[in-house]
């Protein structure tokens, strides 16, 4: 049997929208995403993008980004997140501040995420911010360009 290492844990505020929901949990010991549900349920038209509140405002911490993705089996919904990942800046924290996942509805048919459904899955990451030192020319060989990775 696999060891997993046990990740550092960091006491996060959160405020849920509504109480009756558990908060955000990681399902396994070595899950790296909490899951996100539906606070609501949220029609969606076929071909149409639908914003499903996930019952959350978080006070992330200033030295990391929260992503929200989809989970595994989202597009069984017959959907998907529009923008791919979605990015939680540390300074997105205000009161009203319900963080939400945007959904395409890629089926012919209305597609209804239900109250409760885990339809996202959320983690932190930290990060660095760049100053910006212009240069002329790159030290480096070029590689090929974009996309050139196993082409010759």
């Amino acid at each position: 049997m696999a060891h997993i290492k046990t990740a550092i844990m960091k006491k996060i505020k959160i405020k849920r929208f509504d109480k009756d929901f558990p908060l955000p949990e990681y399902k396994t010991a070595g899950a790296v995403g909490f899951d996100l549900i539906a606070r609501k349920n949220t029609k969606i038209k076929p071909g149409m993008v639908g914003y499903v509140p996930l019952n959350i405002a978080l006070e992330t911490p200033d030295d990391c980004v929260l992503f929200i993705a989809a989970r595994g089996s989202t597009h069984k919904f017959g959907v998907l997140p529009v923008h791919g990942i979605g990015i939680g800046d540390p300074d997105f924290r205000g009161e009203g501040d319900e963080y939400k996942i945007p959904l395409l509805n890629f089926t012919k048919e209305p597609v209804t995420i239900t109250k409760g459904a885990r339809i996202a899955q959320g983690f932190f990451v930290k990060f660095i911010k760049a100053s910006w030192q212009e240069i002329t020319k790159m030290k480096s060989k070029t590689r090929g360009g974009f996309g050139s990775t196993g082409h010759r």
